[in-house]
């Protein structure tokens, strides 16, 4: 007869395998979850916007910049892979900043990981609403991917496109 599981061998059983869902989960993330994609205000304007280094509607440059990439807000030295060194001090603001995405125009923070793969693998690389043909570039709102055809859409078409491409499969009105 086997031994009986302790505690400590339960834990660590459950959370290898919570571990490996998080991992076979992370390439399927939903687009409007990205760090480079979120919603965020505008210190002067009050206005809700993607998240982007500049607020598209007055210009003003944004006090608390969120990483695109890790959707941090504050660098702490010794939990990252920093290229700038700052040894004892927290950077928040403008000093965590490392560059501007070209693609979502959102902030990247100066974390080796980050600035290295970002641009490449940036999820609103080419991003252009199917709708009404706009780019991140010209307008303020987040992008979807819609739910059916699986196409780029921006805020305002989002709905009314998805309420179009929905197909019932049934007489019973199910889609």
């Amino acid at each position: 007869m086997p031994k009986k599981k302790t505690g400590a061998r339960k834990k660590a059983e459950n959370r290898r395998e919570r571990e490996k869902q998080i991992r076979a989960s992370r390439a399927n993330i939903d687009l409007a979850k990205h760090p480079c994609n979120a919603s965020m205000e505008c210190d002067k304007c009050q206005r809700r916007q993607k998240n982007r280094a500049f607020c598209y509607f007055c210009n003003s440059v944004q006090k608390l910049p969120i990483c695109a990439q890790c959707g941090k807000t504050k660098c702490m030295m010794k939990s990252s892979d920093c290229v700038i060194k700052h040894a004892g001090v927290y950077s928040t603001g403008l000093a965590m900043v490392g560059a501007i995405c070209d693609f979502c125009e959102a902030w990247v923070c100066h974390g080796r990981k980050c600035l290295s793969t970002h641009a490449c693998m940036c999820p609103l690389a080419d991003a252009e609403c199917v709708e009404c043909e706009r780019s991140v570039w010209d307008h303020g709102g987040r992008i979807f991917a819609c739910s059916f055809c699986h196409d780029f859409l921006c805020e305002d078409d989002q709905f009314e496109h998805q309420a179009s491409c929905q197909v019932l499969e049934a007489e019973t009105f199910k889609c």
